[in-house]
């Protein structure tokens, strides 16, 4: 619907049964609102409902003055105040309307529709609150609409959040195989390579005072060789032939 909602705010102007300084104070009230003074309203009315709490109509201009200035719990409470002292069926319907409207722009859409229809069930033939009631119905209806399109985009991207974060985990499960894979094979290498150094033998070092003794030793013998020698050189007899 893209009409502009017609928020029509009921406003009394006829008062009876008041003192001479209430009525002329709601008086003042209701000439200040209409010159949009809505704060000075306010005092106004506010000034009567201290001193006749139970009057309807001081109440009810009260909540117009609230509304207004964009009060609205303040004027749900100044419109509920009037509804339980109203004592016919068409004040009942005019405080019903002016609380779905406080309601509505409240943004409380379901709440405001249930006012509407308490407002039609005294006052059928209402046409501005039949009309408030659809433009409500219509706004509930889109407000469901936005809300499921919402709730499908979060489902559709909590659905992809979660297709990645899959191949993110399965990508990384293959890392880390691959990663104990490799350094399995490291290892068995560097295993290998142990085993292979361990089979080679190993070089045996000497001390400089181990070989200089071997050394001696060898000349040593060799000078014993060569003293045999010359011994048995010395003991051979040259051979004489008898003829």
């Amino acid at each position: 619907m893209n009409t502009k909602i017609i928020l029509v705010l009921f406003l009394l102007f006829s008062f009876y049964g008041f003192s001479q300084s209430n009525r002329s104070t709601l008086n003042k009230g209701v000439d200040k609102y209409e010159e949009k003074k809505f704060n000075d309203a306010e005092i106004d009315f506010r000034k009567v409902v201290e001193n006749s709490p139970k009057s309807y109509e001081a109440n009810f201009n009260l909540g117009d003055a609230y509304y207004k200035q964009e009060k609205y719990e303040d004027a749900i409470k100044s419109f509920q105040s009037a509804l339980e002292v109203a004592k016919d069926n068409d004040r009942k319907a005019k405080a019903y309307h002016n609380i779905g409207n406080s309601l509505l722009k409240n943004n409380k859409i379901e709440q405001s529709i249930e006012a509407y229809k308490n407002a039609l069930k005294y006052n059928p033939d209402d046409s501005d609150t039949k009309y408030n009631l659809s433009y409500a119905l219509e706004l509930l209806k889109n407000q469901n609409k936005d809300q499921q399109n919402k709730n499908d985009k979060d489902n559709k991207d909590k659905n992809k959040q979660d297709q990645q974060q899959q191949q993110n985990q399965s990508q990384e499960q293959k890392d880390n195989a691959q990663n104990k894979q490799d350094q399995q094979q490291l290892k068995d290498q560097e295993s290998k390579q142990d085993n292979t150094k361990q089979q080679q033998p190993k070089e045996e070092k000497i001390s400089k005072e181990e070989a200089q003794r071997i050394l001696d030793a060898l000349k040593n013998s060799e000078k014993d060789l060569q003293k045999q020698l010359r011994k048995k050189s010395g003991r051979i007899k040259k051979t004489d032939k008898d003829w």
